[in-house]
């Protein structure tokens, strides 16, 4: 599961500028979900291999007591709740205040493992201002420049050196016979996961059980079906009541972005009688962002009559057009309708993300495709594509080899892909092409 970073601190400190530095990015933010406030933004970043979340949060005053500074502190602490590390940003030019007393006096009982991140200290590593943020008691404070990059790097090994240590970096392939198939089901509240998870726990009559580990208290629950196992990656706050789970509906930003990442197949649940909000969308950007293979489930299908299914399926087309490779099942939970297909949908869609595809057979594919459509000439660019070869699973990446071919336009990658899935039958995952050009060994001769 990738770890969470949060940022912490009074207004105007620095936090997201840090939090764009975290996520490399001006507009890292995966979502604004309906129900938070602004002021708490999620992000994904990663260094080498080593992938994380960041949660970007508003200005902290944890001893307000009313109107919206209350709410901006009451998301802060959530977002506290949900982080593996806090990183509290403070100022060096504006000095010690009274805010950053109460919010240090506060991590110190989060239990939460904290650094202090002294920012605007471009040139000031030595600076005698650093000593008084001793006073903090958080411990040595880190001078950074989140506006010029300085000291960033190493702030974010320190927060990361916990979770990935020496491992190795290098990612393994799952293997279909060995691991089991893990699954996680997605959606806003309400949509009907819980009904979902405990319809499918109870008609397998398993027995599923937690397995504790995380401090994020994610919860993954193996169980077989037909001889195949999964591992489904709860995020609709399943909890185990003596023998009989009861599944409380409630939503985790955090939770529902780590069950993505670390699942191989998404079910993303939609509510007929609700239609497809931006939240949906927001949470479907993010499963195709993370290349996973995706089922879409339309949940109490059968309350709903032909014209309100009608305009479902043209919103569906309209908000999750990039999610067209995506089979679509109609199903109803609570009256356990449709089940049978959907798991044959989660299967096929697996088998997808894992699809072995042999460089002949792709090389051939590549080539009668430019026989039959060649892709355009750039100016004097004319690109050829050579070979094409595997590099990667879940999501299938078919990395193509050839001259010009950063010239090669989007629509021709998508005539490319559309071959390429007919072939070998991929549904419900992603697939990512790539194009890599033989250097020229003239561009660099001497005139």
């Amino acid at each position: 599961m990738k770890p969470v970073i949060a940022l912490v601190g009074r207004p105007n400190v620095g936090k997201s500028t840090l939090f764009n530095r975290f996520t490399k990015s001006r507009d890292a933010i995966v979502a604004d979900y309906a129900g938070l406030t602004r002021d708490r933004h999620y992000g994904d970043g990663r260094v080498g291999k080593r992938e994380y979340i960041v949660i970007d949060t508003g200005g902290f005053e944890p001893t307000a007591e009313t109107g919206i500074v209350k709410e901006m502190a009451k998301q802060t602490r959530q977002a506290v709740a949900e982080a593996d590390v806090v990183i509290f940003v403070v100022d060096v030019r504006g000095g010690l205040s009274a805010q950053d007393h109460d919010i240090a006096r506060y991590l110190r009982t989060a239990g939460k493992k904290v650094f202090l991140a002294v920012n605007k200290a471009e040139g000031m590593r030595d600076s005698p201002l650093l000593a008084e943020f001793h006073e903090l008691g958080i411990g040595e404070p880190i001078p950074v420049s989140a506006a010029h990059g300085q000291g960033v790097r190493s702030l974010l090994d320190l927060a990361l050196d916990d979770f990935f240590g020496d491992e190795d970096d290098s990612l393994e392939e799952a293997d279909e016979g060995e691991h089991p198939i893990r699954l996680a089901v997605a959606g806003r509240p309400n949509v009907g996961k819980s009904t979902l998870i405990n319809a499918w726990l109870g008609e397998e009559r398993l027995v599923a059980f937690d397995m504790p580990g995380t401090t994020r208290d994610a919860i993954h629950v193996p169980f077989e079906r037909n001889g195949q196992k999964f591992e489904l990656i709860d995020t609709a706050g399943l909890r185990r009541k003596g023998k009989v789970f009861e599944a409380i509906e409630k939503f985790s930003v955090v939770k529902t972005l780590q069950a993505i990442a670390d699942a191989n197949v998404v079910l993303l649940l939609l509510d007929a009688t609700q239609g497809v909000s931006d939240q949906d969308a927001h949470i479907a950007g993010y499963i195709l962002e993370s290349g996973r293979a995706v089922v879409l489930g339309i949940n109490k299908w059968d309350a709903i009559d032909s014209y309100q299914r009608q305009m479902l399926e043209r919103s569906i087309e309209a908000r999750l057009s990039f999610l067209r490779f995506a089979p679509i099942l109609h199903l109803s939970a609570l009256k356990r309708q449709g089940l049978g297909p959907l798991w044959k949908a989660l299967g096929e869609a697996y088998a997808s993300a894992f699809k072995k595809m042999s460089t002949p057979v792709l090389t051939r594919l590549v080539h009668d495709a430019a026989q039959h459509q060649a892709p355009k000439r750039s100016g004097a660019f004319r690109p050829k594509m050579r070979y094409a070869h595997q590099g990667g699973m879940n999501p299938p990446i078919v990395v193509i080899h050839g001259n010009s071919l950063d010239h090669v336009d989007d629509s021709y990658k998508r005539y490319l892909e559309a071959r390429i899935r007919a072939h070998f039958g991929l549904v419900g995952t992603p697939l990512r092409i790539e194009m890599r050009s033989a250097d020229n060994p003239f561009d660099d001769r001497e005139r």
